[in-house]
């Protein structure tokens, strides 16, 4: 049975299952939220990554702590083996697989933009010459932005969140970020004020990403099979989105 302890002074969210055979702790980097792939909810962590990696850590007997930081900063930590693992719908690109390893991938997105409800002049990612964008610091829409847009105005935000809340402020006029979490954002949270406009751009995979050499991915990415063959990924996959997995 998991048990979940909330650490007041260090910001940690603690996992251990009684038949744990790791003598170590593993340190789990992951964002502040990023629904609905982790986020807090009555002062626990869940979210469709939370849950996966619940299922793969009690099956291998792992005990391990999140430690939440910014995006650029888990990447960071992952380059320089400063913890375990890491989820946080992290894009697999040839880039990152120089300096770090990732898990098979199970799930598949891209970039989305997203404008003001009342924003008719972006209709697509063609009519921001001139505009100004809002993207996360260190994440592939960053990298999309500053390699493709050079006539756009680009402001960088620690957290996506935050991104949002300057296009709904009309401090900038669009926002680039990963297409479930844009479009989970204006669904829930975006009360009419937001959109989503233009065509998913740049498809990518999201993977559990490990230092490099790490021991762990063999036995993730052989559970996270495991789970691919019997049911439970589709399952999972299917109460956090509504619909059936790509195949795969």
């Amino acid at each position: 049975m998991r048990r979940l302890l909330l650490s007041l002074c260090t910001g940690f969210a603690l996992f251990a299952f009684a038949a744990s055979s790791h003598a170590d702790r593993l340190t789990i980097a992951i964002p502040s939220g990023f629904v609905p792939f982790m986020f807090e909810e009555d002062g626990e962590w869940t979210g469709f990554e939370i849950e996966l990696l619940e299922a793969i850590a009690e099956e291998n007997d792992w005990e391990y702590e999140y430690d939440t930081m910014n995006f650029s900063g888990i990447i960071s930590a992952l380059q320089t083996g400063r913890v375990d693992g890491a989820i946080a719908a992290i894009t697999i690109t040839s880039d990152r697989e120089e300096t770090m390893d990732f898990s098979h991938a199970y799930y598949d997105s891209g970039l989305m933009l997203m404008v003001r409800a009342d924003n008719d002049d972006v209709q697509g990612i063609d009519d921001l010459d001139g505009k100004t964008l809002a993207v996360t610091t260190g994440t592939t829409s960053d990298d999309y932005a500053e390699e493709n847009l050079p006539d756009t105005e680009i402001t960088r935000f620690p957290r996506a969140e935050q991104a949002y809340l300057e296009v709904r402020s009309g401090r900038v006029d669009a926002a680039l970020h990963d297409t479930p979490n844009v479009l989970y954002y204006i669904d829930t949270a975006g009360d009419g004020d937001v959109k989503a406009v233009g065509e998913n751009l740049e498809a990518q995979s999201y993977a559990m990403a490990f230092p490099r050499n790490s021991e762990l991915r063999n036995d993730f990415n052989i559970s996270l099979l495991g789970m691919m063959e019997d049911g439970r990924y589709a399952e999972l996959y299917e109460r956090w989105f509504g619909e059936a997995p790509s195949p795969r």
